[in-house]
């Protein structure tokens, strides 16, 4: 009899299966950009490997090139007959109210240029600035008490949703959860209020099972090894004039 695959050969078979299925069906929906489209996606601000360890290449290239096109063009489908379109950050606030195609994809759309953004790699992560390391312990007590909040949130996203750190109206930071492609930035989100957000992390499943499987406190841990800082705290600064991330 065959002996059984060993567990790392089972993973890597079972990933590029996935990959290989996901992308196939994701192709399916290109998004080819055209003139007149208001949102197109943006290129990675660095190399598909180069968050590695914490996310893989393949993730990235999955997640970048094939999910978050789908929102771009759904997002595009959203405003088509506008005269006057929004960016995607004016789009955000009555997004629920304007129904799926802008809250799913307008969201989807904003929400993936803020996570690639707010990353870079290990040896760049740097740390917060001094404005917004102060904000940190005055809302929190100390980094690390935002980071256990901040993961704790992320873990118990029921499904799929996003965790965020956010600057309130009263310029306070605030940790909250949003399921599927909403964010702090829509009236009506699970939020509870308006919210200018400067750190978002995708817990979507697309987001890690390549990597992690179902193992998403490992990919949430991974994910502080990959945090630009120096991006983050420009949001923050931002977020204090009321205003957020200008994608």
């Amino acid at each position: 009899m065959t002996a059984a695959p060993e567990p790392a050969a089972d993973r890597r078979a079972f990933g590029k299966g996935l990959l290989a299925a996901a992308g196939a069906v994701l192709a399916s929906n290109p998004g080819a950009a055209v003139a007149d489209d208001a949102y197109a996606l943006p290129p990675l601000p660095y190399a598909y490997d180069a968050l590695e360890p914490a996310i893989g290449a393949p993730t990235m290239k999955l997640h970048h090139d094939k999910h978050h096109q789908v929102y771009i063009t759904n997002a595009n489908k959203a405003v088509a007959d506008m005269k006057d379109k929004p960016s995607l950050l004016e789009l955000q606030t009555k997004a629920i109210e304007a129904g799926p195609l802008a809250r799913n994809g307008g969201g989807g759309a904003y929400n993936h240029d803020l996570f690639w953004a707010e990353m870079t790699s290990p040896s760049k992560s740097g740390k917060p600035s001094a404005a917004l390391a102060k904000a940190i312990d005055d809302s929190f007590g100390s980094f690390e008490k935002m980071q256990e909040e901040f993961s704790a949130a992320s873990t118990t996203v029921f499904g799929s949703g996003w965790a965020w750190l956010a600057v309130t109206k009263d310029k306070k930071l605030k940790i909250a959860k949003t399921p599927n492609q909403d964010n702090p930035l829509m009236e009506g989100s699970a939020a509870g209020e308006i919210m200018y957000p400067i750190l978002g992390l995708d817990v979507w499943e697309h987001a890690y099972y390549l990597d992690y499987q179902n193992r998403r406190p490992e990919y949430i841990k991974a994910f502080w090894s990959v945090i630009n800082w120096e991006a983050v705290s420009g949001y923050y600064e931002l977020g204090m004039k009321g205003e957020g991330a200008p994608f």
